[in-house]
């Protein structure tokens, strides 16, 4: 027991004090960019990245400062410092086009800001609304209404095209026989895209087979959120003109073989109204309008919080007391209302990113 004491009371306890308020330190710093960074979620769409990309970084310089801290020689210092520049760089080598290379990925497509979410996008053969940006990844939603997870390392070796807001070019094929002039097909698709309510209207001769000419007509859609269901009343608008000009869309090879006595097969047109007025917008991109929605509110939120951080510095430089109370009570009003925006932001976010996964 004598001896054990011995080795206690002669033991240098001196040389663990800067190892040990390293750790402290490093400790308090980090709940301290924790408390940053939860405030700055509130402001920022990005603090979430950012809160991730900083706590790697400072992490692995808190590991270095310690390894410097301890009471060892220079030499085994340099050594497992050297060790971790290895590892980091295998890690980093190793992980290139998966973890990390999504990471840097993330980062890049961060920094380019070509698109947010909501956006009509397509993504080699993918198309959706975009309903989430992560770090590593992104979530669309697509013409079926699922839920589709890409990599960034995708989005950066795929083409991403991303639809105008202020709207896009639709268009239709439709190909129809050498006995019909192209003087009289070209003015009827002219007037199917202004019926189908696009602007803008143009066609090209887009090939001449051996059979059949092949036009193609366009129009500009001005909401991309019913890009889906202003192509199919394209279509059919185009459909209802060529019938109205008796010109039948078939094949000369259907129109040798068959024989039904000369009769024309136009269909006889009738009047067809939704009762429910339900676009399949509505239906399939459900979740990428909430999302989008939500990243609206989310911008508000912040112009908020910059509104009130203004009107607290107004507030310490004016001097007359009558304007202070004035200012003071409408800061009072617009933090009140800051406080139910952040929880409904924040209750918002937990129905996006539940919707469409069993929890």
């Amino acid at each position: 027991m004598d001896s054990l004491l011995n080795v206690l009371y002669n033991f240098e306890w001196g040389k663990f004090i800067a190892p040990a308020i390293t750790i402290i330190l490093g400790l308090v710093f980090y709940n301290l960019l924790q408390h940053f960074f939860k405030i700055r979620e509130k402001r920022s769409n990005n603090a979430i990245l950012q809160r991730q990309i900083t706590n790697f970084i400072f992490m692995l310089f808190l590991v270095i400062a310690f390894v410097l801290a301890l009471p060892i020689k220079d030499s085994l210092q340099s050594q497992i410092i050297g060790l971790i520049g290895i590892l980091l760089s295998a890690s980093i080598a190793l992980s290139s086009t998966t973890f990390l290379g999504n990471l840097m990925a993330g980062i890049w497509l961060r920094s380019v800001k070509n698109f947010r979410v909501g956006d009509l996008v397509e993504i080699g053969t993918h198309f959706g609304r975009i309903t989430t940006r992560g770090l590593l990844h992104i979530e669309i939603q697509n013409r079926e209404r699922d839920l589709v997870t890409l990599p960034n390392m995708y989005l950066v070796t795929n083409p991403v095209t991303v639809m105008h807001n202020n709207g896009t070019i639709i268009s239709t094929e439709i190909s129809l026989g050498y006995d019909v002039d192209h003087s009289i097909i070209e003015p009827l698709l002219l007037e199917a895209v202004e019926k189908a309510g696009l602007e803008n209207p143009f066609v090209y001769i887009e090939s001449l087979g051996d059979f059949s000419i092949v036009y193609k007509v366009h129009g500009l859609v001005k909401e991309i959120n019913t890009m889906l269901s202003a192509r199919s009343k394209l279509n059919a608008c185009v459909l209802d003109e060529i019938h109205k000009a008796d010109i039948e869309i078939v094949s000369p090879s259907f129109m040798n073989q068959r024989q039904v006595n000369e009769q024309t097969f136009i269909p006889t047109q009738r009047r067809y109204k939704n009762k429910n007025h339900i676009t399949p917008e509505n239906v399939i991109f459900d979740k990428a309008e909430r999302a989008e929605k939500l990243d609206d509110m989310r911008k508000k939120a912040q112009e908020l919080d910059e509104e009130i951080t203004h009107l607290k510095k107004k507030l310490k430089d004016e001097n007359d007391a009558e304007t202070k109370t004035k200012i003071q009570q409408q800061i009072d009003k617009l933090v009140e209302r800051q406080t139910r925006m952040h929880q409904y932001v924040k209750n918002k976010e937990k129905e996006v990113n539940k919707e469409g996964k069993d929890e």
